[in-house]
């Protein structure tokens, strides 16, 4: 048994026949030190609601339980994990709700409820194939602030260097400045292949992300994505010719910016982006 009373992950994934699925994206966490360490990378939990996406055998799960959250709700497509996630249930009677269903389709708000006055903050080690996917639909609230407090996520490495990565960079595109336009995100720490069964061929980051304030000047997200798009769709052309296909002549509004017209889309800050942006708000 482990702290929690509970049997080890691994016996546990053995015990319910988790062999885990490629088609979910599944590739589970079994070190209850580990999990405890990205629990506490979340923050004070004690007056938190948590989320979590796929939480698989549950490693997670009872790390957030043990590190004092005060709600766990999680979202699991494979029901043979729900299963596995009553024993967690049984030993922290009233703390842990476990939704079967696609995380991508759920409306947060209405399955969490009334928070009481507590914060919801997002911890998970997200399936690889929906990562990306959750992560956007999450930076995109409509509102500012949004539902959520922070979010603490398990990436694949490429990806977490995608999220916080400068202007300049290789790995600096529209994810970059989509989240960081959003919030302030910073690489918390890597998890290698062999902390997974089965371990995946890549390694993993955690990222986390904490929303900020709406700025006075700040555009429109629909008109900043349709700018970020066009610039980096042809990232190899200089902005005169790449934010063409937005049908309007950009060099007027780069000029009126202080933007060269020969710089190239990595070059730009996420100030420079919105700058721009708002140059095509009412076109």
């Amino acid at each position: 048994m482990t702290d929690d009373g509970l049997p080890p992950i691994r016996e546990v994934i053995n015990s319910f026949g988790l062999a885990a699925k490629k088609s979910l994206g599944q590739n589970f966490l079994t070190d209850l030190n580990l999990t405890g360490r990205i629990a506490r990378s979340a923050g004070d939990l004690s007056n938190s609601i948590v989320y979590e996406v796929g939480p698989g055998p549950g490693a997670l799960t009872r790390a957030l339980l043990m590190n004092g959250a005060h709600r766990v709700v999680a979202v699991e497509m494979d029901e043979r994990c729900i299963e596995a996630q009553k024993q967690i249930q049984a030993a922290y009677p009233g703390r842990l709700d476990v939704i079967h269903g696609d995380a991508m389709n759920m409306n947060e708000r209405e399955l969490i409820g009334d928070p009481e006055g507590r914060d919801i903050r997002i911890v998970a080690n997200l399936p690889y194939n929906v990562g990306t996917a959750l992560l956007v639909k999450w930076l995109t609230e409509e509102t500012w602030l949004p539902w959520y407090k922070s979010l603490t996520l398990m990436f694949q490495k490429e990806v977490g260097d995608r999220i916080v990565a400068q202007p300049g960079s290789k790995a600096y595109g529209r994810l970059s400045v989509l989240a960081q336009y959003r919030a302030e995100a910073r690489k918390v720490f890597d998890v290698p292949a062999r902390a997974f069964v089965p371990p995946p061929k890549v390694t993993s980051c955690i990222v986390n992300i904490v929303p900020h304030e709406e700025k006075p000047d700040t555009p429109t997200q629909k008109v900043l994505e349709r700018v970020v798009s066009a610039a980096f769709g042809q990232r190899r052309k200089m902005l005169r010719a790449s934010l063409k296909s937005l049908g309007i002549d950009p060099l007027p509004k780069l000029e009126a910016v202080g933007i060269k017209e020969t710089s190239r889309a990595e070059e730009l800050s996420v100030e420079d982006f919105c700058r721009l942006a708002r140059m095509y708000e009412n076109h």
